[in-house]
């Protein structure tokens, strides 16, 4: 039987790799992605390595591309690895653009090394459409698909056939109702499945319960004359925030809503909002009815990205000291890095900020701290300096791009052929503990394991 083993995803959230291992001589990951939080080892630059031998790895599989699920690949290629990397086409645009950013957080700051790396990393990777199958041209004998995944542009998920067998891994799967992409559709088939389970033992809020939460922070923002933090990824939340912030102020046209500022203070996030842009072929219907109207949900009147370092300490300082309402999305997602730290420093200690939390803090970041403590009016450790926290502290969890429990059972459970074998990844113990238990009754004769 073919063997699988797990280079990361199996004691967190973060650090997915996975080796599909075909013989002696011959295996495949299926993503390489950067250890976050207590998961890693100390510095970025250690959570950035591999501790796996690689002489056997013929080619690469991307999922998508989140740095927890590509951070590693400049130490794979760096190790000598210099196969294909396969990838839907969109998530093939993205890639060197995500690898470039975390190459300057982990590995150098010289411009020419960075250079020299993406160019070679556009050689290698082979863009694929989605729902074809295709023969991995390194490795004789082992077809595979990608099928949209729902989490973010680009995301899928992967099916391989080899000697007759399925073996499907879910990478991140999105959640039906999210804004701007189609839900995952389920596989026919799948002998042996590896699945995430980053909500496996929790339920979002409704779209409508979720913006309307989001409407009430923000209304709180605009009669307090606060600002209000939203650490995003640059990729996928980021979007989805801003194309529901473009609904909700569509909807109170002639109010102050209208005058209300959405910044988006990432060149990164920048970046891939272009791209999302530009790829509006891979919306869902409703994002695509409201371009057809005329709206612009990623390019709206009150929308302003920031660009320059200079121009973000400038903003930091004005909001800090103007009291001008503000809605600032900025990465890091989990307040791990990033200009979102500026913002936090200068604005936790303010009780007319607040902070909204859209997605999922990895136990040990700064975001779990100000989650965990801040509503009891706690403080955090920022660039290790100690922050009180008097800004109010949310969470929307409908925001996540992540499946929640009911989506990932969903997922399984509308196979017509169900796994014979079921691998549980990418979570806490807490849900990779009660995702098993939900699919045990929906698969009893299924293998269920936890790595």
């Amino acid at each position: 039987m073919i063997e699988i083993k797990h280079h990361g995803a199996t004691t967190g959230v973060t650090g997915s790799c996975h080796e599909l291992v075909l013989d002696k001589k011959t295996s495949v990951l299926i993503d390489c992605g950067m250890f976050q939080g207590v998961e890693s080892t100390g510095s970025e630059s250690s959570s950035l390595q591999l501790d796996f031998p690689i002489d056997t790895v013929k080619a690469l599989f991307v999922t998508h591309c989140h740095i927890d699920h590509v951070g590693r690949i400049p130490s794979l290629i760096t190790a000598g690895f210099n196969g294909p990397i396969f990838a839907s086409r969109a998530t093939a645009q993205l890639l060197p653009l995500v690898l470039e950013d975390a190459m300057k957080i982990g590995v150098t700051r010289n411009k020419k090394l960075i250079s020299q790396f993406i160019k070679l990393v556009e050689k290698l990777i082979q863009p694929v459409d989605y729902k074809q199958w295709c023969p991995a041209a390194a490795v004789s004998g082992l077809q595979f698909r990608f099928r949209p995944a729902g989490h973010i542009l680009g995301s899928a998920y992967i099916e391989f056939q080899y000697n007759k067998e399925i073996i499907l891994f879910s990478g991140d799967l999105g959640a039906p109702y999210a804004p701007l992409l189609p839900a995952p559709k389920s596989p026919w088939r799948a002998d042996r499945l590896i699945i995430e389970s980053t909500y496996g033992d929790r339920l979002h809020e409704s779209r409508r319960e979720r913006r309307k939460n989001l409407q009430q922070i923000i209304r709180h923002c605009l009669g307090d004359a606060g600002t209000v933090l939203i650490p995003a990824f640059s990729i996928g939340r980021t979007q989805e925030l801003l194309y529901e912030l473009e609904g909700i102020i569509h909807s109170q046209k002639g109010t102050s809503w209208e005058v209300l500022d959405v910044i988006v203070d990432s060149p990164l996030a920048a970046k891939f909002t272009q791209h999302y842009r530009n790829l509006s072929d891979l919306w869902d219907a409703e994002a695509k009815t409201r371009k057809g109207d005329g709206r612009h949900p990623l390019n709206f009147a009150q929308l302003i990205t920031v660009d320059s370092h200079r121009q973000h300490l400038k903003l930091v300082n004005y909001l800090k000291t103007s009291g001008r309402p503000a809605v600032v999305i900025a990465a890091s997602g989990m307040c791990a890095g990033g200009r979102i730290v500026n913002y936090l420093k200068a604005l936790l200690p303010d009780p007319r900020a607040d902070v909204l939390f859209v997605g999922y803090q990895a136990e040990g970041t700064p975001g779990r701290d100000i989650q965990q403590y801040g509503p009891s009016g706690g403080y955090v450790y920022l660039d290790n300096e100690k922050i009180d926290i008097k800004a109010g502290v949310h969470t929307i969890g409908g925001y996540s791009a992540h499946a929640d429990q009911k989506d990932l059972i969903n997922f399984v459970k509308r196979m017509h052929h169900k796994p014979k074998e079921i691998r549980i990844v990418h979570g806490d113990s807490e849900a990779k503990r009660a995702l098993s238990e939900k699919l045990s009754k929906i698969c009893p004769e299924a293998d269920i394991h936890i790595p």
